[in-house]
């Protein structure tokens, strides 16, 4: 297993797969799952000659688990030390949910002289909260909620959860046991208080700063049919803060695009790149 240790003493697990001098594309995972949940991209991009890398954050998967330091700044502060201990420049970053909110918070904190591009997919920028000035945000009972499911019996939450989070329970569409089954595994091997903390930085933390602050081409891909992060409190927004950025909108996409609809996204993604 490949991992760094960051300032604070804490393992950060890691995949780096394919040429050292290929473009690097690092890969920031969605909540409560792992870098696994990259795995149709790391395949596709590594095939075409990229330098593909994704991690664990920490509290999740392969990585440490601290009890404290589970927060946004944290978690962008690890990337940070993973882009320049693997000395990554001219990289793509693409975050999905949670991780499109550490992509925002690193560029936020430590600029993008080593980033060339920028792909949001579900993510949860600029702020997933309801609040007077964000109306079509999820109310807190929401997160609270999530909050109690993942303290009381994490193991059965995080199995329902993969309905909504394919759209599995919308007409016509298929369900995969396989996508159910490896998102709660991923899950579950990661640790039960980084996770509980994290809801709070994917739900109360307001991103809006970080998005204005990024200066290089941004594609953010959302489906319009998302369930766990509605399109107008997320990506529309989103498009309006960071500049010059592209929106491409999948009709009925769900939240987990990069699996359901791999495909159709590496081909969007591999455009972009090469643009």
């Amino acid at each position: 297993m490949s991992t760094i240790t960051t300032k604070d003493g804490t393992g950060i697990f890691y995949k780096d797969w394919g040429p050292r001098n290929g473009q690097p594309i690092v890969f920031s995972h969605g909540w409560p799952l792992t870098s696994d949940a990259w795995d149709a991209q790391l395949l596709f991009f590594g095939a075409k000659g990229y330098r593909v890398i994704a991690h664990d954050r920490r509290g999740h998967g392969r990585s440490d688990q601290p009890r404290d330091g589970n927060n946004m700044n944290q978690y962008a502060d690890d990337l940070a030390e993973l882009i320049e201990t693997l000395d990554l420049r001219d990289a793509v970053l693409i975050g999905h949910s949670t991780g499109g909110g550490e992509v925002a918070r690193y560029i936020g904190r430590h600029g993008s002289r080593r980033i060339a591009k920028v792909v949001l997919l579900g993510a949860v920028p600029p702020l997933m909260l309801k609040t007077a000035d964000n109306p079509h945000g999820t109310p807190i009972e929401v997160f609270d909620s999530i909050r109690d499911n993942v303290a009381s019996n994490r193991s059965q939450f995080y199995y329902d959860l993969t309905i909504p989070f394919y759209g599995f329970n919308r007409e016509g569409v298929a369900v995969n046991e396989g996508f159910r089954e490896s998102f709660r595994m991923q899950g579950l091997v990661g640790g039960i208080k980084g996770q509980y903390d994290c809801i709070h930085e994917f739900s109360e933390v307001d991103y809006s700063d970080d998005l204005k602050a990024i200066d290089k081409p941004t594609l953010i891909i959302h489906g319009d049919d998302d369930q766990i992060v509605p399109i107008k409190a997320s990506a529309e927004k989103a498009a309006r803060l960071v500049r010059g950025a592209i929106l491409k909108v999948y009709e009925g996409g769900s939240h987990g695009l990069a699996q359901v609809d791999a495909e159709r996204f590496n081909a969007d993604v591999l455009d972009f790149v090469r643009a």
